[in-house]
């Protein structure tokens, strides 16, 4: 009966329009006190308990800084130099500038591992480049917004970080060495239908008759920003300091590059970069410390153990059961934000890995992978909704180039789950 409540409590507030923290912290709380009406304050002790264990954990410094590291290097111009950088590589032609925008985004994530950072930071080069050379503006927006999702697979991730402080026996390192493949399979993946439709619909016409950067004078700019993956996990790989501290590292290399070496930020702009990373940050761990409070709910009320137990008793089999939650994944990733599927569904599956003995580390990626999906996929698609404004359309516009994107992903998905290798090689590779 009060496990009905607590998801009935927390769809309903959800659709009444209650922030998705908030609605998860008011239905573990409700829940706890109809549970506990025979003791003191109706247990809801237990609530300021569970809001700050959400909270207290040390891999969760690294959000802010990683937050912070996207605010620093959308304003740095390092993608503006890493764009005419990749052009000079791959010249100019129709389908290029759709393949530099993903290859960009993708090396951009070995610096932020924020979505929306890059789509930003990309798109605010690549779209106005693109609409320049003859693509459409939701064209533009749908590649734009598609290659920024790879960057939560991509290390450093705050979603690999975010899942670690979750699930126990999935260290940070061993997360991020098994997101690189996955990655760089889904930027692959995306590449194929972004130079396909350009090249059918005969867009970019323009394109060829844009100049060609030169290769060694485009490198010598490029060079710092080239440096930030390398300062950043080689640091972390030999030793230096740990993923959180990396992130630390990462703040003053990229204030040392915008400030000093590019000189495209100035000390009037820190409020503002300090301010809207301090924002962002507080949304995503209020978000984390409220969902301590649900994700205890679950626990003391005994919710886990028959959804579990229905599930793994379904008759799906093995693999049936990871369809199903490729499936219940992808369609969360259309509503809500990576960060609350974490928190509501990791609970809940967890001991469905457990029995079935998969390994956390590899179901980490697919859970990112599917994470990854979500956010260019409409209607609450975060990178979308960041890459439409800058191409200035509506977000409706851009389905009918999305979907193929979409499509190549959930294709980059399935591989990974036939093949565990591709992300479990790199970590026991690296000794995680």
């Amino acid at each position: 009966m009060i496990a009905t409540l607590l998801f009935t409590a927390f769809v309903l507030l959800m659709f009444l329009g209650v922030p998705i923290g908030a609605a998860l912290g008011l239905a573990g709380a409700a829940a706890i006190a109809l549970a506990n009406q025979d003791t003191q304050w109706f247990g809801l002790l237990a609530v300021p308990q569970n809001f700050y264990a959400g909270l207290g954990k040390y891999p969760l410094l690294a959000i802010p800084m990683f937050v912070l590291v996207g605010s620093i290097f959308d304003r740095s111009g390092v993608a503006l130099r890493l764009v005419n950088f990749a052009v000079s590589i791959v010249g100019r032609g129709p389908g290029m500038l759709p393949l530099v925008a993903i290859s960009v985004a993708m090396f951009m994530g070995g610096i932020s591992g924020s979505g929306p950072a890059t789509a930003a930071a990309v798109g605010g080069v690549m779209i106005a480049a693109m609409s320049r050379a003859g693509y459409p503006a939701a064209f533009s927006a749908s590649v734009v917004a598609a290659a920024a999702s790879t960057d939560i697979l991509i290390p450093p991730s705050i979603a690999f970080i975010v899942y670690s402080v979750l699930v126990s026996g999935a260290s940070v390192p061993a997360l991020f060495a098994a997101g690189m493949f996955p990655g760089i399979l889904a930027g692959l993946a995306l590449i194929v239908p972004a130079v396909w439709l350009s090249r059918r619909h005969k867009m970019g016409q323009n394109e060829a008759g844009e100049p060609r950067p030169p290769f060694w004078r485009s490198l010598r700019e490029a060079a710092w920003g080239l440096m930030a993956p390398v300062v950043i996990l080689g640091g972390m790989r030999m030793g230096w300091f740990t993923p959180t501290e990396a992130a630390v590292v990462a703040v003053f290399y990229g204030l040392f590059v915008g400030m000093v070496v590019h000189r495209t930020i100035g000390l009037r702009d820190l409020f503002e970069i300090l301010r809207e990373a301090g924002e962002l940050s507080a949304v995503i761990l209020i978000v984390v410390s409220l969902a301590g409070i649900f994700a205890f709910s679950l626990s003391t009320l005994g919710v886990i153990d028959p959804i579990t137990h229905a599930i793994v008793n379904s008759g799906l089999g093995e693999w049936g059961v990871m369809g199903a939650i490729l499936v219940l994944l992808l369609i969360m990733g259309m509503f809500l934000d990576g960060i609350s599927i974490m928190l509501i569904f990791i609970p809940l599956a967890m001991p469905v890995v457990t029995h079935f003995q998969w390994d956390v580390v590899w179901f980490g990626s697919i859970l990112v992978l599917c994470i990854a999906i979500g956010q260019f996929t409409p209607p609450m698609a975060v990178n979308l909704m960041v890459a439409s404004k800058i191409a200035n359309v509506r977000m409706e516009s851009t389905t009918r180039w999305v979907l193929w994107m979409v499509l190549a992903m959930t294709l980059a998905t399935l591989v990974v789950v036939a093949f565990p290798q591709i992300a479990l090689w790199l970590p026991a590779k690296l000794g995680y």
